[in-house]
């Protein structure tokens, strides 16, 4: 798998997620901004 699959992987789960947070209310928007983060730390 090659840097831009990846990247656009991440992009697509982050997007994801939070529509899935705003769904239910934004509830975990701290989980998803967590998550996010761990995301980019590992991708980059």
């Amino acid at each position: 798998m090659n840097r831009t699959m990846t990247s656009l992987v991440a992009i697509g789960l982050g997007v994801a997620a939070y529509q899935m947070a705003r769904r239910n209310g934004g509830m975990n928007m701290r989980n998803v901004r967590k998550m996010g983060r761990q995301l980019m730390r590992s991708f980059t």
